[in-house]
């Protein structure tokens, strides 16, 4: 009887052990994102005004109502970046978005904040983004894969892309 008894209490030990902490929080500031975006002079931020025609198209691409008034972002005249809230199950994701000459040059999560579904901040998931542009009926010109168990953080990391090349669209029109 003793011998099965330590034989479970090392077995729940090692579980204990083995079970992973939830990796929630922030993993790249916004500083460190936008120095990464633009390597050489980082430009000053701009406010885009979100109401009209690129509301709606927005609120298409989310599948929701948009809250926001106004969105910050940054862009060079050829690049912009845009750091974007989106919830998962529960609570916001922030991610970030690079976009030159309407295509996603990267996205990196910059914060998660959900128990479950966290694995969307590594690249083998983000890279998937790269050279996505949006096609004539809104969607990503790109399959994107899925992670089992990630689904609703998937679906946040893709609508956020849709609607950063939405923003970036609307921004580069306005010259």
């Amino acid at each position: 009887m003793l011998k099965t008894s330590k034989w479970l209490l090392l077995m729940l030990s090692a579980v204990a052990v083995a079970e992973p902490v939830a990796p929630d929080g922030p993993y790249l500031a916004t500083d460190e994102y936008l120095t990464r975006s633009f390597p050489n002079s980082r430009p000053q931020s701009n406010t885009l005004w979100v109401s009209g025609d690129l509301r709606q198209s927005i609120e298409q691409a989310l599948g929701h109502r948009f809250a926001g008034l106004r969105v910050q972002y940054w862009f060079d005249g050829e690049t912009s970046a845009w750091v974007l809230d989106e919830i998962g199950k529960e609570l916001p994701i922030t991610i970030g978005v690079t976009i030159k000459d309407n295509s996603i040059v990267n996205v990196r999560v910059l914060e998660f904040r959900e128990s479950r579904g966290w694995e969307v901040k590594y690249p083998f998931f983000t890279d998937q983004f790269r050279a996505a542009s949006l096609k004539a009926d809104g969607k990503l010109s790109r399959k994107i894969d899925g992670i089992t168990g990630a689904t609703l953080s998937v679906g946040a990391v893709k609508r956020i892309a849709r609607v950063a090349l939405i923003f970036h669209e609307h921004v580069k029109q306005q010259g």
